[in-house]
């Protein structure tokens, strides 16, 4: 099964779910559990996982290379690119690599043959253990603003361990779970990110500002057609909004998390919360279960 956590707003605790949701179901022997940090921007899930990380790559997108022995400055690749990351002058071609998406699109409709493409280094993605079958995170170099291309490789290669595991465990006897950390927000790499989910975990706080932005997140969920629920962190401050909005709505409300500042101590410590006793613990096996039943659900009314 496929989980990804998902946020419409930054800081509401996104990744604590996403991280003790994972540790608790790796508790279990019979559980096979992989972790992308989809968060490219701001990757933190390694600060409680404390992952060993065996292998770095870079990531590179493919930007254009003009041959001026070719080129005949007709224009037509700047008025190809929709990003405005070519601009042709009277005997000059001007590139502009930051805003480039290495879509190919100038290089596909050159007419002379002119445009090839060299790689562009933008981040990083590092492969290792953390206690899991198998960790993953992607890093965007600073000042870069093409997030999608870290998350595409991540997701890529995440998917084709876990997918490979699933086949060779035909009989049942190991239960494979993919979790993934999708940005905040429900721009492009958020969308990027939680494709292909077979359920997404919504985060949010009991606020204005957290109903606000779960409503968005809510409708991109409905376009993908991806199954949803929501998890309420900090349940017991601001109003009831949120939850008379899941009521409504007919959205489940899989967990609720208190405003403590026990777990805002041992967060500040980098300690998951399923470290600090069996009741967190067994919290999060059973939003696991709420998600499997929700998800079954899900399936019946489609």
């Amino acid at each position: 099964m496929i989980i990804s956590v998902a946020s419409g707003k930054g800081g509401t605790g996104k990744t604590t779910i996403a991280v003790n949701l994972a540790l608790a179901l790796a508790g279990d022997k019979k559980n096979n559990v992989y972790f992308l940090d989809c968060d490219v921007e701001e990757p933190n899930a390694h600060l409680f996982l404390k992952p060993l990380i065996k292998k770095s790559e870079p990531v590179e997108i493919p930007i254009p290379k003009i041959d001026y022995n070719k080129c005949n400055f007709c224009g037509k690749c700047a008025r190809a690119c929709l990003f405005n990351a070519i601009a042709v002058a009277k005997n000059k071609v001007l590139i502009f690599p930051e805003l480039c998406h290495g879509c190919g699109a100038c290089t596909y409709i050159c007419p002379e043959g002119a445009i090839s493409e060299k790689g562009r280094e933008i981040g990083i993605i590092e492969e290792g253990e953390a206690g899991l079958s198998n960790f993953m995170e992607g890093r965007l170099n600073i000042g870069e603003a093409i997030a999608p291309p870290i998350i595409k490789r991540i997701k890529k290669r995440g998917i084709e361990k876990y997918q490979s595991e699933v086949n060779k465990n035909k009989n049942g006897s190991k239960q494979h779970i993919l979790l993934i950390d999708a940005p905040p927000g429900t721009s492009c790499p958020v969308i990027e990110s939680i494709k292909e989910s077979d359920y997404t975990i919504l985060v949010t706080e009991p606020t204005p500002f957290g109903l606000h932005d779960l409503v968005l997140a809510v409708e991109v969920l409905k376009k993908l057609q991806i199954p949803y629920g929501v998890v309420l962190n900090k349940c017991d401050i601001g109003d009831h909004q949120v939850e008379k909005y899941c009521q409504e709505k007919e959205i489940p409300i899989l967990m609720s998390l208190p405003m403590d500042k026990e777990i805002a101590i041992a967060y500040s410590k980098g300690i998951p919360l399923v470290n600090l006793g069996y009741s967190y613990k067994q919290k999060f096996i059973s939003l696991f279960q709420n998600i499997v039943t929700e998800y079954k659900l899900a399936k019946v009314r489609n």
